[in-house]
């Protein structure tokens, strides 16, 4: 017998805690559109009340940087030391910053 949730597309889900101000992947659930994706996703993923907000956005909407290319990607940003204030001396009453 063929699974009919086979043929739906896969959805990335992406949920708000309580405490945090940002959104965090949690997870993937194939569904045949948004809105029963987000409430898929409610169900799977929230049961606890521990989310705020929720997102859904189609895998194939994703790209992602490769793996090979971290050196392209990322290494250019280490020579701009002026982005990583390391080289300035605190006071001492903000040394535990």
């Amino acid at each position: 017998m063929d699974d009919p949730s086979r043929d739906w597309p896969l959805w990335e889900v992406f949920v708000r805690s309580n405490q945090g101000l940002d959104h965090k992947h949690c997870g993937s659930l194939h569904a045949p559109d948004a809105t029963m994706a987000l409430q898929m996703a409610r169900d799977v993923y929230t049961r606890r009340m521990e989310g705020v907000s929720i997102w859904v956005v189609p895998s194939a909407a994703i790209t992602a940087s490769a793996p090979e290319d971290k050196e392209i990607d990322f290494d250019p940003m280490a020579d701009k030391i002026y982005r990583h204030p390391t080289f300035y001396e605190l006071p001492p009453e903000v040394e535990h910053m």
